[in-house]
């Protein structure tokens, strides 16, 4: 590992399995970071149990579907920047979010867009620990921070534009923190990149297996095949012959991601404006795309289930926790609960 490597830490719950929403909005990206920056991809088994708490089953099955999925798309554990981690697996992140918590006003987390926008869902269901969400999420981030009397690097964390206000949050608290004690955390600074959401196959904006609307990356041929001819497409086109609507239509919006032969793409679009093309045609050849698609991805997966995966993430957990250590006896010393008049 490069000691002039930036550091990198991102994320996903373990929910269930990975679909082709989150190749396209996080996977795909992450793929390209681990050739220039020391990265640090967490499964976040802690933050699932603040909306999964009561089937914890599907969060452990989920960690080993997530952990072929990120080997599947390509990240590589075994280059020395690469580092799978397990967050359960760190007790220090649970002792740093209760130390950051203290400088944390409750409002902040009522304020923050997630917490307003699950809590809906969530109704009368909320627990504690899902209103200490970003605090939680902050301890994640700042764990790998270097010491900011040894490093001003920031923390970088690969966002689209519509999630810079949860880092703002995250740099808030390490403000309130540095201020009430001394210089221990430097700030984050957002990754922005080009994270697209893809719509569910049934046209809603999420993806989700609860829905029904997904594509798993881990889905075999015929599964993939059902559920593409099972897409939405243009409600108001009754006839093979009618002229139809391409803008907003889910077939089409997968065909312009996945499917490399533009020029097939493009002819489609005019047939279906014109209504010289039927959705069984359009959706078959969308079926070729995503097949060819995945079929890469297929291969490495089974590759991946012959391996010890179990062993990337204790060692990718282990490194991260070295750093934890340091990171929580430097808060430690800041809040002088390392007792020195005790010596």
């Amino acid at each position: 590992m490069s000691e002039n490597m930036k550091r990198v830490l991102t994320g996903i719950r373990p929910t269930g399995p990975l679909h082709l929403g989150h190749y396209v909005g996080a996977l795909k990206q992450w793929v390209l970071l681990q050739d220039e920056y020391e990265c640090f991809f967490m499964i976040a088994d802690v933050q699932a149990l603040t909306t999964h708490a009561g089937n914890p089953k599907v969060i452990e099955e989920s960690v080993r579907d997530v952990l072929l999925d990120f080997l599947a798309v390509g990240l590589d554990p075994t280059k020395p920047n690469v580092h799978f981690i397990l967050q359960s697996a760190i007790p220090e992140l649970a002792e740093l979010t209760v130390y950051l918590s203290m400088v944390t006003p409750f409002t902040w987390m009522q304020s923050n867009p997630t917490i307003q926008q699950e809590s809906k869902a969530l109704g009368k269901g909320i627990s504690t620990g899902f209103m200490c969400y970003p605090v939680s999420q902050a301890a994640d981030i700042l764990f790998v921070s270097p010491d900011p009397t040894e490093s001003k690097e920031e923390i970088l964390v690969p966002v689209g534009e519509d999630q810079v206000p949860h880092l703002r949050d995250t740099n808030s608290i390490v403000s309130a923190f540095n201020r009430t004690y001394s210089p221990t955390f430097n700030e984050c600074k957002p990754l922005l990149g080009d994270y697209p959401r893809l719509v569910g196959t049934d046209g809603q904006l999420k993806m989700s297996k609860s829905l029904g609307n997904c594509i798993n990356l881990g889905d075999d041929e015929k599964t993939v095949e059902k559920m593409v001819k099972g897409m939405f497409t243009d409600p108001n086109r009754i006839h093979p012959n009618d002229p139809g609507t391409v803008e907003g239509n889910p077939v089409f919006i997968y065909h312009d991601i996945f499917n490399p032969d533009k020029k097939e793409v493009c002819d489609l679009k005019k047939r279906y404006k014109d209504g010289t093309v039927g959705d069984v045609e359009v959706k078959e050849k969308l079926n070729v795309a995503i097949q060819s698609f995945l079929k890469p991805i297929r291969e490495r997966r089974k590759h991946a289930e012959k391996m010890d995966i179990k062993k990337f993430l204790e060692d990718g957990t282990d490194f991260a926790r070295g750093l934890a250590v340091k990171t929580l006896s430097r808060t430690r010393k800041a809040m002088h609960l390392d007792y020195p008049s005790l010596k």
